[in-house]
C-alpha cells in the first residue's frame, strides 16, 4: 500500500474530476436576445432567452441596458414568459450621450433566484443624429443597484463556451500534465549524460512517449473545443500550428532513436536531442502564440487562466485535474520504463 498510494491517489482524483466536472451545473446566464439592433426614438420589446434560469420562481425580474459604468436604461415593463424567456420593454431616447453613430449596450438581468446575469454587447443602438449634448439631457439614466447574489456550488456561465467550459479539466489539464511529464523526460536525459546509465535512457524514453500521448490528447480535445467555439476543428490558429510543430519535434526523437543500433550511442544522441526538444517546446507553445493575434486565450500578451477564465469553483476541480493526470502519466511512464528495462535485460544489454 505504501508503494502504490500515489497511483491510487491519481485514480481517485480523476474519478472526482470526471464526476464533479460533469455533474456540477453552470450558473444561470443569458444565451440570447432579439432583436440585437435598435434605433433611437422608439419603443422596443426585447425577447431575452436565459440559460439555466428560473424566471418564474422569482417575485421580480429587473432588466437594464447598460451603456457604461455610469449610465443605463431600465426596462419599463418585464414580462416573464417561462423559466427561460422574458420580454422587456424599453423606451430608447431620441439621442444618446455619445459622439458615435452606433453604441453597444450590455444586457443585465437580475432576480432573486438566479442572481445577476450579464450579456456584453447584447444590443446595438443606431442614432439617427449624433448630438451628445441633447443625448445627455434626454437620457433617462436608471442606476443599476441592489443586485442579487447567488451563492451555490456552480461553474461560471461564459458566453460562447456554455457547457464546453468543462473541457478545461481535460484539454488544459492534459497540457499541464504533458509539460510535467516532458520535464521528467528532460531530467532523465540529463541524468544519462552525467551517469551513462541505460536505465536513465529507458526512463527518458518512457516519459517522452507518455508526454507525446498527452500532447495528442490535448490537441484532440482542443480541436473538439474549437469546433464548438470557433466553428471548425482546425482554423490554422497560431496556437494550433505551434503545438503540432512541437509534437512533431518530439516524434522525431523516436525516429532518431531508430537510426542507431548501438544502445549507448543511441541513448547519448537521444538525450541531447531530448534537451533540444524541450528547449523548443516552451517558446513554440507559450511564447510565440502570445506575441501574435490568436483565437486562443492567452494571446496578445494576456495570460490565460485569470479571473475571466477560472473562478474559485472551477479551481476546486481544475487543480486536482492537473495532479490526477500527472500521477496517471507517471504511472504509465513507470510501466513503459519497466518493460523497456526487461527487454534490455532479455537481450543482455543491462
Amino acid at each position: 500500500m505504501k508503494t502504490y498510494w500515489w497511483k491510487i491517489l491519481g485514480v481517485l482524483i480523476l474519478c472526482y474530476v470526471f464526476i464533479a466536472g460533469m455533474i456540477v451545473p453552470l450558473n444561470p446566464g443569458i444565451s440570447g436576445v432579439s432583436p440585437g439592433s435598435l434605433r433611437t426614438g422608439q419603443d422596443a420589446v426585447l425577447e431575452i432567452t436565459g440559460y439555466n434560469s428560473m424566471y418564474t420562481q422569482s417575485p421580480e425580474v429587473r432588466v437594464w441596458l447598460k451603456m457604461d459604468d455610469e449610465r443605463a436604461l431600465g426596462a419599463q415593463t418585464v414580462k416573464v414568459l417561462d423559466d427561460r424567456r422574458l420580454e422587456a420593454t424599453f423606451t430608447i431616447p431620441s439621442y444618446l450621450p455619445v459622439n458615435r453613430k452606433v453604441q453597444d449596450f450590455t444586457l443585465v438581468v437580475d432576480n432573486e433566484k438566479d442572481g445577476t446575469s450579464v450579456l456584453p454587447s447584447a444590443v446595438f443602438v443606431t442614432q439617427d443624429s449624433v448630438a451628445p449634448e441633447l443625448g445627455a439631457a434626454a437620457f433617462p439614466n436608471t442606476p443599476i443597484e441592489g443586485l442579487n447574489e447567488r451563492w451555490t456550488f456552480t461553474f461560471p456561465f461564459r458566453n460562447i463556451l456554455y457547457e464546453t467550459i468543462r473541457n478545461t479539466y481535460f484539454h488544459v489539464a492534459l497540457w499541464f500534465a504533458m509539460i510535467f511529464i516532458f520535464i521528467g523526460a528532460l531530467t532523465y536525459s540529463i541524468r544519462y549524460l552525467r551517469q551513462s546509465d541505460l536505465r536513465q535512457d529507458c526512463n527518458a524514453q518512457a516519459f517522452t512517449k507518455v508526454g507525446i500521448l498527452f500532447g495528442v490528447l490535448g490537441l484532440a480535445t482542443g480541436a473538439i473545443w474549437a469546433k464548438h467555439t470557433w466553428g471548425a476543428y482546425w482554423s490554422g490558429d497560431v496556437k494550433q500550428n505551434m503545438t503540432v510543430i512541437a509534437l512533431l519535434i518530439y516524434l522525431a526523437y523516436f525516429i532518431l532513436r531508430a537510426v542507431f543500433d548501438d544502445p549507448d550511442k543511441r541513448a547519448r544522441i537521444s538525450a541531447v536531442y531530448n534537451i533540444f526538444a524541450f528547449a523548443a517546446l516552451i517558446p513554440l507553445i507559450y511564447v510565440i502564440p502570445r506575441l501574435t493575434d490568436s483565437l486562443h486565450p492567452g494571446a496578445g500578451g494576456n495570460p490565460a487562466l485569470g479571473g475571466e477564465d477560472l473562478d474559485n469553483t472551477m479551481r476546486l476541480v481544475f487543480y486536482p485535474a492537473i495532479i490526477g493526470w500527472t500521477l496517471i502519466g507517471l504511472w504509465m511512464a513507470s510501466l513503459l520504463a519497466r518493460l523497456e528495462k526487461v527487454r534490455l535485460k532479455w537481450f543482455d544489454v543491462l
